[in-house]
């Protein structure tokens, strides 16, 4: 393995729109294409591999590969500006490294077939804005589409703080600030006590790790900023259940009424194949803090706030990810099959049935 070799496979993953590139011992490179890994006809790869890639990634960054590394994150540029995001972790002993594709460009909500209320909720004037939803689901790109619609819409200064940086913006009508872990500032907690010195009207933090790193994002949306970030959540109520269970016992009910004060939104996210098995696309849960969802938040009523995001469709636009399975069916997007491998729901077809 030499850096031409490894730039050739790199141009080829992002030339043909796959996903990831896996890189490990005893295994030829991997290419996650329409959610399906593949296997490519390379030859496999050694220890020294693997060692070499993963030098040469951290390389371009400034950075040394360190002699005790167990895992960490990085990103990588083509001499062409193809970025990937890169994850080197040991396994049985050896290196491995995923690098995740970050595309070209930042889509629009219709370009990504992404429900127009985001705008709406980008919109609000402070609070916590929060992207959930599985690894490889979407997650960067709908944060992403969101900032790119306030960059253009609005003069804001926005600041993230990201591990690493995915994608790169250029300021448009805000100013956009882009920090990075471990290279512009030690850590989450450290950047968000920084940012809220640096002018901010909104703030973007790549992910909820941490007690510290939530706590911050709370306290800069109760101070009057608006504030996203993405955790690895499945829906609304496992969302608020995740980030009351980061607290200790005594502190929770005061948790959640923070939460219900200051949350403007949840969007769920998860991918599907179409009906040809050839385009991914997202179904979204979109949750927005209305009175009845903040009370289910202050009394713990987690349970409830599916029925209300259903509810909630025809005034407030907000759509339960079943709700949103059953459009994608009726419009002919997706099988039934498809849906129903999605769902969480039992009576999904019933459902189905009353709407149709």
């Amino acid at each position: 393995m030499d850096m031409k070799i490894l730039n050739q496979i790199l141009e080829i993953a992002f030339e043909k729109r796959v996903s990831d590139v896996h890189f490990e011992v005893d295994n030829p490179p991997f290419f996650r294409g329409r959610g399906q890994l593949v296997r490519s006809k390379l030859p496999n790869l050694t220890p020294q591999d693997t060692q070499f890639i993963a030098a040469s990634l951290l390389e371009q960054r400034g950075r040394k590969l360190p002699d005790d590394l167990s895992e960490l994150d990085t990103s990588y540029a083509l001499p062409n500006g193809g970025r990937f995001r890169v994850s080197i972790f040991r396994q049985r002993g050896h290196l491995g490294i995923v690098m995740r594709v970050i595309p070209p460009r930042i889509g629009t909500f219709k370009e990504l077939n992404l429900p127009p209320v985001l705008g709406e909720i980008a919109k609000a004037p402070n609070g916590l804005v929060l992207v959930t939803g599985p690894t490889g689901n979407g997650k960067s790109t709908t944060l992403a589409s969101m900032l790119r619609y306030l960059n253009e819409t609005f003069n804001y200064n926005i600041i993230t703080i990201e591990d690493p940086i995915e994608f790169l913006f250029t300021s448009s009508k805000s100013c956009i600030i882009q920090r990075e872990v471990g290279i512009d500032t030690q850590s989450f907690g450290a950047a968000l006590k920084a940012a809220l010195r640096m002018d901010p009207d909104v703030i973007m933090v790549g992910e909820l790790r941490d007690l510290e790193t939530i706590d911050a994002c709370i306290k800069a949306a109760e101070t009057g900023h608006l504030v996203f970030s993405t955790l690895h959540t499945q829906s609304a109520s496992s969302t608020i259940n995740r980030l009351v269970g980061y607290f200790p016992p005594d502190s929770q009910e005061i948790i959640r009424q923070r939460l219900a004060d200051m949350l403007v939104a949840t969007v769920s996210l998860r991918l599907v194949k179409d009906r040809t098995g050839e385009n991914i696309i997202p179904v979204v849960e979109v949750m927005r803090s209305t009175t009845t969802i903040q009370a289910c938040i202050r009394e713990g009523r987690l349970n409830e706030i599916e029925r209300h995001i259903e509810n909630g469709r025809a005034q407030y636009h907000m759509q339960s990810l079943d709700q949103h399975l059953v459009q994608l069916c009726q419009k002919n997007i997706i099988t039934f099959e498809e849906a129903k491998r999605l769902t969480r729901s039992m009576d999904l077809e019933r459902k189905l049935n009353f709407t149709s």
